[in-house]
């Protein structure tokens, strides 16, 4: 994966981080998942919060998603695993589509694995990240 486009917020990165080794210790979620969500936390250009870009998906940030090989949309809120309700639109972090959109762009094409193979989405609109508002205890 080219991480050269990808931004994490230190915010993001700093709560990330022990979560996500947590999970590979403990095997909170597939470890193919947890391991992928390191290399980009390892990898990302790490950015100070008020330096983050608008367009980047952040950590609840609220995305219109593509789904490219069924071509629907859906409205998703990033979010930590504590607070995932699918139902609700709350996508966990800990899941492939989450952790395959973080710290990419309106614009962007994010492949990830799932239980049946794998699939693309776009990333139609970043409508809201709380960076961009100045809320960077969220």
């Amino acid at each position: 994966m080219d991480y050269s486009r990808i931004s994490i917020s230190t915010t993001d990165h700093s709560r990330l981080e022990p979560m996500v080794r947590d999970a590979i210790v403990r095997g909170g979620a597939p470890f193919h998942l947890t391991s992928a969500l390191k290399s980009k936390l390892d990898h990302a250009r790490i950015l100070p919060p008020d330096k983050m870009p608008k367009d980047v998906v952040t950590m609840n940030s609220i995305v219109r998603l593509r789904d490219l090989d069924l071509d629907e949309i859906e409205i998703f809120t990033l979010v930590y695993p504590s607070f995932a309700n699918i139902a609700e639109g709350c996508l966990s972090i800990l899941t492939p589509i989450g952790a395959a959109i973080l710290g990419h762009r309106a614009g962007d094409i994010a492949e990830t694995e799932i239980p049946f193979g794998s699939t693309r989405v776009e990333i139609e609109d970043v409508q809201f990240q709380p960076e961009s508002v100045g809320q960077y205890d969220v």
